[in-house]
Formats: structure tokens, sequence, C-alpha cells
């Protein structure tokens, strides 16, 4: 019966819906481990006897198999479509799915780079010579010692660099302002860029990063410039700002920081935004355990 049933539905996918042949494929793979699941439960078991405690265990068997959420969710919806086919066609009378929910899609944790990587970056890339190369460098820099945002370099400008009570001033989201400290070894490299700016690039807006025109820099200027300095030292997929905006903030909780002080540092408007970190540097520490521990 559930195999005629199945046949049905995918036909209807096939020639009423026009499904391609590959999801048709994939609907039809779906619903044939469902049934072997029901079957393991249960030999005389049928369609319309199913109820949602049961979908409830086929998910649970989905997720101890290692299943990840994404996919169990999409097995979830070709069941769903499965059901109200069935229910449209009057061959069930109610839909066990309706109440059921799916397991919640876990964020991807934020790519980060390692201290060492950082170092390997800042100390011994070669980023170029004369104002652009220093330029380049002071913006991994800049990322790295503060974690601000994309556009919060971009927007800098030079009123907001307090050198005496050595503090930064960035304009965030909802142009919320916050301060944001740095430390003698930024300030030595802020200085030495002023020095070069200043000399190199005479005729320019009041913003700190600039263009060798003396305009404030754009969004892509920023992305591809930083994305071409990471090349050098990881190979991680992602190379972009907020790249070093995580690595600032996974660096700071490995030292020992506070959450709330990151999250001040960061200009989150919630705690829950900032402790994603935690679990980065969590994974983290299960890899440095599975490598160094013999009985991993």
């Amino acid at each position: 019966m559930f195999l005629m049933l199945r046949d049905s539905f995918l036909d209807y996918l096939r020639f009423e819906r026009n499904y391609s042949e590959a999801t048709v494929v994939s609907y039809g793979i779906d619903l044939t481990q469902f049934e072997d699941f029901i079957k393991s439960v249960d030999e005389e078991l049928t369609v319309e006897e199913v109820d949602s405690d049961l979908i409830r265990q086929w998910e649970i068997s989905l997720m101890e198999k290692g299943y990840t959420s994404t996919s169990v969710n999409r097995k979830l919806s070709t069941l769903r479509s499965f059901y109200r086919f069935l229910l449209i066609r009057g061959k069930v009378e109610k839909d066990p799915v309706r109440k059921v929910t799916g397991p919640k899609n876990k964020k991807p944790l934020p790519s980060f780079l390692k201290e060492e990587e950082m170092n390997r970056l800042i100390d011994e890339t070669d980023f170029g010579q004369g104002f652009i190369g220093c330029r380049d460098k002071m913006i991994i820099e800049m990322f790295y010692a503060t974690g601000m945002r994309r556009s919060e370099l971009i927007g800098l400008n030079d009123v907001d660099v307090d050198f005496p009570a050595s503090l930064v001033k960035v304009t965030g989201k909802r142009n919320k302002q916050r301060l944001i400290p740095f430390a003698d070894e930024l300030r030595q490299s802020m200085e030495e860029y002023i020095k070069v700016r200043n000399e190199e690039v005479s005729d320019r807006c009041e913003a700190f990063f600039v263009n060798k025109n003396g305009k404030r820099l754009y969004d892509n200027e920023v992305y591809n410039l930083v994305k071409r300095n990471l090349s050098k030292v990881v190979t991680l997929k992602k190379r972009s700002p907020h790249v070093l905006r995580h690595t600032f903030a996974t660096t700071m909780l490995n030292n020992e920081a506070g959450l709330e002080s990151v999250k001040e540092l960061l200009g989150h408007s919630s705690l829950s935004a900032t402790e994603v970190y935690t679990h980065a540097t969590f994974e983290e520490l299960k890899k440095v355990y599975k490598q160094a521990h013999p009985r991993a």
C-alpha cells in the first residue's frame, strides 16, 4: 500500500508539478527511508496509522545517525508534501506531520585566524613599499587590535583618534558611537601611517584611511586588500574584514577577557551575539585536545 501511494505521489510531482527528475528521485529516497523506519517499528503499520509521535521518533533516529539539522528538515519537508497530497486525495483523514517541528539549524561558527597566523601576517608579511603598503598593513592591524566593523573603519576620521587618551571613537550600527582603547603598538603604527600619508597624499579628505587620491576608501577596496593579504598566510574559505573582527573577539576570550567587556568593545546590542565566540574557542579547544591526548 505504501509503495503504491509513494509512486502515485512521485508521478504527481513529476507530471503535474513538473519537478525535475533529480528532485523526484530525492523525494523517493526520503519516503523509502521513512517506510523502512515504519517497518522497523511495526511491520503491520499503515500510512494511515502513522502519528506525530512516530514521526518525531524518526526525526530523532536520523539525528542519532549523524544527519545534520538541514538534512532532517529537508526530509520532514518531503513527508509534509507527501501527507498533504494524501489528505487532498482522501487517502488519510489527518496530517500527522502538521504539528511536528524540525530541529533548529545550527549557526555556523565564525571563521578566525590563530594568534600565530596573525603574528606571521603582521610581522612577516610583505605589504609593499610606500603609502599603499603602509596603509594596507595599518588597516589589518586596526581590524585586529580593535575588532571594528568594515563600515566603522571606512567612516573613521582623523578627529576620531584621540592619541593623548589612547582612544578611538567609532560610529556603528544605527549611528551608535563607542570608544575603543588602543595600546602602544597600535599607536606607533598609526603615527607611522599618518606620517607617510601626510607626506605622500597632501590633498586629502578628513578620513583617517584614504586611497592614493586622498578620497575615503570604498567597501570593495577594503574587502579586496584584506582578502589579498590574508591569502598570504591562511587558506580559509572566508578571508574578509569580518574574519579579523572574529579573530579579535576570539583572541580576547582566549586570553581571559570577560564576555561583557568583549560585547562592549564589539558594539553588540545583546550578549547572545557575543556568545557565539565562546563556542568558537571551545571548538578550538576540542581540536587541541583530540590532537594532543593519547586517548582522545
